[in-house]
């Protein structure tokens, strides 16, 4: 049996998935509601989290954060010989505190964060991560790979996973903001949202993320493709459309003050990567 401790978006998904595979499933979720809907497909809806997880050998979380997952455990109060699985999105310092404390009372706690979408959870698609000593998680892997089209193993530190998704999670909100940055941009210049999405019909910046991260790490900075002092003076021109416009632009100044700031230390004539000197 299996327990499922949060059925939003991702948790329903798993629940559906696990019952499609004939695992019997119990669930339960702080609003009720959204567990109950899940009777439907044959899972056991539990009141408390504690009555969700007697007798389960497997439990799942999907929680808001290290705070829900701290207070669910404790209300659930795992047993000796559970595995706890953890797909929440949460702080390095929160998985190595449970992984020690909950090791101690003879309780597998694994943080498996995952890259997904409600549709990938009930699809078993996507991407989850993994970490952690090496017997526990090839012990986890018969279990987690069938939820997963990929299950990426980073290694023995147990927190790397959480880093990892912390990271992903960052370029994601950056490419967004990036996004919504070059709307606002558009508006500035009057090209209509739509007729400035079409740029990505024809250019797709997204296959030069591994060469940039490449320069990055490994300080390719002295022959720059495009030099520092020139992608500064196109954020200049950029900001000067925004502000005739009076539109405020969220990543850019922030940017710019980076740029200005290495600019004045030297490193005009460097690769514009050289914005990353600092933590390689």
């Amino acid at each position: 049996m299996i327990a499922i401790l949060g059925t939003g978006l991702l948790g329903s998904g798993f629940t559906r998935a696990f019952r499609k595979r004939g695992e019997t499933v119990h669930v339960w979720n702080r609003t009720l509601a959204r567990a109950k809907s899940l009777e439907a497909d044959g899972a056991r809806v539990f009141d408390s989290a504690a009555d969700a997880v007697r007798d389960v050998r497997r439990i799942h979380l999907l929680l808001a954060d290290d705070a829900a997952v701290d207070s669910v455990l404790d209300a659930a109060q795992p047993v000796t010989g559970t595995w706890v699985f953890d797909h929440s999105t949460t702080s390095t310092a929160g998985v190595r505190e449970r992984t020690t404390r909950f090791r101690a009372a003879g309780i597998t706690y694994l943080h498996a964060p995952v890259f997904m979408g409600p549709q990938n959870a009930a699809e078993s698609t996507g991407l989850m991560l993994i970490s952690g000593d090496r017997p526990t998680v090839e012990q986890a892997k018969p279990m987690l790979a069938p939820m997963t089209g990929k299950l990426v193993d980073l290694g023995e530190r147990v927190d790397a996973a959480a880093a990892f998704k912390l990271m992903g999670n960052l370029f994601v909100m950056a490419l967004t903001a990036g996004c919504a940055d070059m709307l606002a941009l558009a508006k500035a210049m009057n090209v209509p949202a739509a007729e400035a999405a079409t740029l990505f019909e024809h250019f797709n910046p997204g296959t030069t993320v591994g060469a940039r991260i490449k320069r990055m790490t490994e300080k390719q900075f002295a022959q720059p493709s495009w030099e520092l002092s020139m992608a500064r003076k196109d954020a200049r021109l950029m900001q000067a459309e925004a502000d005739a416009a009076q539109i405020a632009l969220t990543l850019l100044p922030a940017l710019a003050a980076r740029m200005d700031a290495l600019i004045s230390e030297g490193y005009g004539n460097r690769d514009w990567t050289v914005i990353a000197k600092d933590f390689v």
